[in-house]
């Protein structure tokens, strides 16, 4: 991670031309020239570079200062209307929609760059992105700080899902849902990821550990029934896709579900002593094996069909967090 993966997105991750980060990367490892950047893309590598300074990584230099500049001046479009979903490669909007999953990340990448830095600018940066989402709206919250207001909001989302997310009757975590938060009718309806289900495990986990919330329970059921339905019994990996009765509805496998699967893994050891091991090494062992081996190096195959064969067309920048976070959460333990 350290020699390979963080330098090579550090230098060809980055749009050195227009600011902030290129969103794909061909197989070949060259810019895909994609013309535009999310603002949950930006705000992924912010984190992933101010992480990594936290663990002792500088990369030559502050990789997640181009990712500040660009949230802030190019995709923040003032207080009434929050960060823009997408802007183009030089800033301007496209999809001007303010998005809660866009604006969670962005908190989160202000709060690892206020933890990186302690800089005051990233901290006011997190009031007024919660100021947002508060006023507008209402993830990755639970970090954010240790200020009152972040662990009251980050209370309120642990019981949203509680109450509306879990499907109680079946311990599944459907996909989509209506603006009630029921679960929308017919197949879509069905749709449930086993990836979503383990980063909920671990949500749950650090909401537990941050401020106490009684999510010790649906811990164990959600790591456990995702680990039951969405795991191939015979190569380990995680599947892309389930249906709310545990059939497999997509046998592929992209490679952000099998990192959270090492993520509920740890949320499991912390919550319960459950040895980690086995599926670190089974998981990981896939990753660095299949994703994580294609030159050039630091970049992957992100995805794989039924049949084990290559799926993806492109690198997608958006993967370096989940792998990111992964193997931080398991140098963690292991200290």
């Amino acid at each position: 991670m350290f020699e390979r993966a963080l330098p090579f997105w550090a230098w060809n991750g980055i749009d050195s031309a227009d600011g902030g980060y290129v969103e794909q990367l061909t197989l070949d490892g060259r810019d895909a020239g994609v013309a535009f950047k999310r603002t949950r893309v930006t705000a992924r590598q912010v984190y992933t570079f101010s992480h990594a300074r936290v663990l002792g990584w500088d990369g030559g230099g502050d990789k997640a200062a181009t990712g500040i500049d660009f949230l802030i001046n190019r995709a923040w479009q003032g207080p009434d209307k929050g960060f823009a979903r997408t802007v183009s490669r030089k800033g301007e909007v496209i999809d001007p929609t303010p998005d809660l999953y866009d604006h969670a990340f962005a908190l989160f990448a202000f709060a690892w760059r206020h933890r990186a830095h302690r800089d005051m600018q990233s901290r006011d940066w997190m009031h007024r992105t919660l100021d947002f989402i508060e006023t507008h709206m209402d993830h990755h919250a639970l970090e954010a700080s240790g200020e009152a207001r972040f662990a009251e909001a980050s209370g309120r989302l642990v019981q949203l899902f509680q109450k509306r997310l879990l499907d109680r009757s079946t311990g599944m975590l459907p996909e989509y849902f209506t603006d009630d938060w029921r679960r929308v009718p017919g197949e879509e309806g069905r749709l449930v990821e086993p990836g979503h289900m383990m980063e909920w495990a671990w949500i749950l986990n650090q909401a537990r550990k941050l401020i106490g919330a009684d999510t010790a329970d649906d811990i164990r059921a959600l790591a456990g029934l995702a680990e039951r339905i969405g795991v191939d019994p015979v190569s380990g990996i995680t599947y892309n896709a389930v249906r709310n009765d545990g059939t497999p509805l997509d046998k592929g496998s992209r490679t952000w579900p099998n990192t959270e699967r090492i993520k509920a893994a740890v949320a499991l050891f912390e919550l319960d002593g459950v040895d980690p091991a086995g599926v670190i090494n089974e998981a990981g062992g896939l990753l660095l094996s299949r994703y994580l081996t294609r030159d050039p190096l630091g970049t992957w195959m992100d995805a794989f069909d039924a049949n084990g064969n290559d799926a993806a067309r492109v690198v997608p920048a958006s993967t370096l967090y989940h792998i990111f976070l992964a193997f931080a959460e398991v140098l963690r333990i292991a200290d």
